[in-house]
């Protein structure tokens, strides 16, 4: 069947509804648009009365009437100023005309009007005369407030002002009036604006002076330490070959410089006394050469040989190492090793006998320290830090490759050092063949001694050149200024030769360079020019290599320093050593975990190793900041070693992977403190994932700097604008590195999930569930397991939020305890990280258990007792 079609009736009622949506489409747009206006409107109306006008539009003829205004009191102003001056003006006038009349009537007789005239114009002058006494005396007996209108309108309007101070004027500060127009002009001032500092205009009034060192620091010299080696200073040059290379003279030169070495004269004696004695201990100056010149006499007498020589001649090189004694020698050698505390020390003084014994550095010399290692197989003599020794146990225990041992700067007893005391001790005995040397700077050796089964001592008296030494007359009480005064007078009395100051951190340093800087800069010309050089640990490598550099002809270098210059480095040219006596050490409480870095006064032998700096390539003074009582009655012998100032987590996990188990009776030089260890083992089960807590809390914000640079390619310019250290940067992803190298070698896979926050934080919660701190009632946090009150340090990202349970990496103090590196965790993670460490009702939130009273409380106890 066909479709019907439609019906015009349903026609219209589509048309029709259409156009009623139409219509109500088009209702509601101009409902919007209209809104929108008198909402734009509004808005505007709003913004307008809430902006500030700075000027206002007004009508033309209210500016003109405003014209009119100001011409009429420019017009008054201007006819009182004439007035005044005309009164001053006609009162003369009158005066003299008296005077003519007198002069020419006095013979004359003159008629009664005549009289009258001159007897008025008489009146009017002596009237016009009070009149002006009338006003001084008012203006002295009586107060005239400020106008209090500004400078322009003051300058017209003060006519009268300006004829009541006129006798000031004219006699300076004695006026009448002056002391009252000087207050009055002191408060008109203060009621102006002004720009700038406050005493800007007494700094371009005051008169220019020239800067004089009036301070001055008064020293005794007690003592003169001797030289025995002043060779350099009275010897003959060196006859010099046109024709030699450069290398070969650089190298005669520098073996003439070992001859001059104090331990030079002993090389014989020394060598006995080794081949006698397997453990030797060797005690000699800062400066005898005891560091570079014992490894080359022990490789000269052959004790980097192995068992097994060949005689024949081979081609290949890299198989064979030709010794001194014209012998070769196969690729199984033995090594001879040293150990130092800084990684600076081992890299520079393996340089110096690289250059030495004229071979390349990395090569038959090397070093080895914490992410670098520049040595080869051919690699005779190895320096390295005391810390790369220890993991050097952890691959081969019996140290095998190395037949001498040498542990310098033994004096310095850094917590690495004294570990590897009983580790050497030990292997000795294991391996009679293994040749011990120990040395020491100062004169502790014979507890070396007998630490060491009584061995016998070395010693190697004197140094390269003397030193005088100075001390104040009286204590100094700041030694900073006492250290910036004490290096200019050196520089304005003493011949040139660069300065060393000893200072105790960055802080210190920064602010002695600011003082020498703004005082060389006030004398200008007038001295020579000083070169401010600082050096620290957190300083760039390009500024820290600025110290090597010769100072220029006719300048002087002053190097501010922490005691990183006290043994690791040797800068040339130093003549003069400023020792203001104190250093920064770190010190910790094994009670409650927490650890402080204070100022302390050094010891005696870290006041003789600075005043070793000066005798290094000159006659020097050193200038000690203290009374010759103070260094004899207040100093310590030594320093305090570090294993009984510092937390022995990380060593006693080192101890723990080297099959060491008994921890309380290792063979220590002077034990840590028993709480120490005991809180050590405590923890022992989780500080091995510690390596793994990089990241969380503080630390997600941590992690964020460091992805972001990441991203920007490892950029040092990102670092310079975000004012972060690439050096800090650098190092932590070099333990990135590590790690993952680490993991790879185990055939650990690699998964990481940055967006999974909780997941890092319930990491870092398992392995620092010790360091658990909970909100108290009192606005302050107590750590859970020893209840001490702790704040959230106010750098952290956490420090306006009050979160209920927190973990902290460390607890420092300053002027309060507070807790860095803080994370947020919950208190169920630490039940189920650490239930044999924390008891429930200590993790139980206060919000949600409710005390029970004490009444129930009571009938509760009394039923368990009667029922049980």
């Amino acid at each position: 069947m066909a479709a019907s079609p439609p019906s015009p009736s349903s026609d219209n009622q589509m048309n029709q509804s259409s156009s009623s949506e139409d219509e109500e489409t088009n209702d509601h747009r101009e409902s919007d648009i209209r809104e929108r206006d008198e909402f734009t409107k509004r808005l505007r109306q709003r913004d307008d009365e809430q902006t500030k006008k700075k000027f206002k539009a007004e009508p033309i003829s209210r500016d003109s009437d405003r014209s009119k205004l100001s011409i009429e009191n420019l017009r008054k102003k201007s006819r009182h100023v004439y007035l005044a001056s005309r009164k001053d003006k006609k009162l003369i006038e009158l005066e003299q005309e008296l005077a003519d009349e007198v002069y020419l009537f006095k013979d004359t007789k003159l008629t009664k009007r005549e009289e009258e005239n001159i007897k008025f114009k008489r009146y009017a002058l002596n009237l016009a005369r009070e009149h002006e006494k009338a006003q001084q005396m008012e203006n002295i007996d009586r107060y005239h407030m400020p106008t209090g209108k500004s400078d322009e309108t003051s300058k017209n309007d003060r006519y009268r002002e300006d004829n009541r101070y006129s006798d000031s004027k004219a006699n300076g500060q004695s006026g009448q009036n002056f002391e009252q127009r000087k207050w009055e002009d002191e408060v008109i001032h203060t009621a102006l604006p002004h720009f700038g500092s406050l005493d800007k205009e007494t700094k371009i009034n005051q008169p220019k002076y020239d800067y004089i060192l009036d301070e001055e620091i008064q020293f005794v010299q007690q003592l003169t330490i001797p030289g025995v080696n002043e060779l350099l200073q009275h010897k003959d040059k060196l006859k010099i070959n046109e024709h030699e290379d450069e290398n070969k003279r650089k190298y005669r030169s520098l073996q003439e410089v070992r001859k001059t070495l104090p331990i030079y004269k002993f090389r014989e004696d020394l060598i006995n006394a080794i081949r006698d004695h397997q453990v030797l201990i060797i005690e000699g100056e800062t400066g005898s050469g005891k560091t570079t010149q014992l490894t080359q006499y022990l490789y000269e007498e052959g004790y980097c040989e192995a068992d097994t020589e060949d005689e024949d001649d081979e081609d290949d090189d890299d198989k064979n190492i030709k010794l001194l004694n014209g012998k070769k020698k196969d690729k199984k050698k033995m090594m001879i090793g040293c150990t130092q505390p800084r990684r600076v020390a081992a890299m520079s003084v393996a340089a110096r006998v690289a250059e030495e014994m004229n071979v390349k550095l990395g090569r038959e010399v090397g070093y080895s320290i914490r992410f670098e290692d520049c040595s080869s197989e051919r690699t005779i003599i190895k320096y390295m830090t005391d810390g790369m020794l220890l993991r050097e146990f952890l691959s081969e225990p019996d140290l095998a490759s190395y037949s001498v041992l040498i542990v310098d700067e033994a004096h310095e007893r850094t917590l690495h050092t004294d570990i590897l005391f009983g580790l050497v001790k030990d292997i000795a005995r294991f391996r009679p063949k293994l040749k011990l040397l120990i040395s020491s700077a100062t004169l502790d050796a014979e507890k070396f001694s007998q630490f060491f089964d009584d061995a016998p001592i070395f010693r190697i008296p004197g140094r390269r050149f003397p030193v005088d030494i100075y001390y104040t007359k009286a204590p100094e009480a700041d030694y900073i200024d006492a250290a910036v005064v004490t290096v200019l007078q050196i520089h304005v009395t003493q011949p040139l030769g660069d300065i060393l100051v000893f200072l105790t951190g960055q802080e210190e340093i920064e602010t002695a360079n600011e003082m020498l800087l703004e005082r060389t800069r006030r004398l200008g010309s007038k001295i020579k020019e000083l070169i401010i050089l600082p050096i620290y640990s957190t300083l760039p490598s390009d500024m820290q290599i600025r110290i090597f550099e010769p100072a220029p002809p006719g300048a002087r270098k002053v190097i501010l320093a922490t005691n990183i210059a006290e043994t690791s480095l040797t800068i040339d040219g130093i003549h003069y050593v400023i020792d203001p006596g104190f250093c920064k050490q770190k010190t910790y409480n094994a009670r409650n975990g927490m650890e402080a870095l204070t100022i302390t006064p050094i010891s005696k032998a870290s006041a003789n190793q600075r005043a070793g700096r000066a005798g290094r390539v000159a006659p020097g003074k050193c200038f000690r900041l203290y009374t010759s009582w103070a260094y004899q009655h207040e100093l310590d012998d030594n320093s305090i070693p570090e294993i009984q100032r510092t937390n022995l987590g990380n060593v006693v996990l080192l101890l723990k992977s080297l099959g060491i188990n008994d921890l309380v009776n290792f063979d220590y030089m002077d034990p840590p403190p028993m709480e120490t260890l005991r809180l050590d083992k405590t923890l022992l089960a989780d500080t091995a994932r510690q390596a793994f807590f990089a990241h969380g809390g503080d630390h997600l914000t941590l992690l964020n700097v460091y992805n972001q640079w990441k991203d920007t390619n490892y950029s040092t310019q990102w670092c310079y604008e975000n004012f972060i250290q690439f050096r800090s940067m650098n190092r932590a992803r070099q333990v990135r590195d590590q790690l993952e190298a680490l993991m790879e070698r185990v055939e650990i896979e690699i998964q990481s999930n940055p967006a999974d926050t909780i997941g890092i934080r319930k990491s870092i919660c398992s392995g620092f569930f010790y360091h658990t701190a909970k909100f108290s009632k009192n606005g302050m946090y107590k750590t859970v397991r020893h209840q001490q009150s702790v704040l959230i340090h106010p750098n952290s990202c956490l420090f306006d939020q009050i979160p209920r349970y927190v973990i902290y990496f460390e607890l420092v103090l300053t002027t309060k305890e507070y807790m860095r590196q803080v994370i947020e965790i919950e208190n169920e993670w630490l039940r189920e990280t650490a239930p044999h460490f924390y008891k429930t009702k200590k993790l139980d939130d206060d919000s949600k258990v409710k005390k029970m009273p004490k009444v129930l409380g009571k009938i509760k106890a009394e039923l368990e007792r009667n029922y049980s």
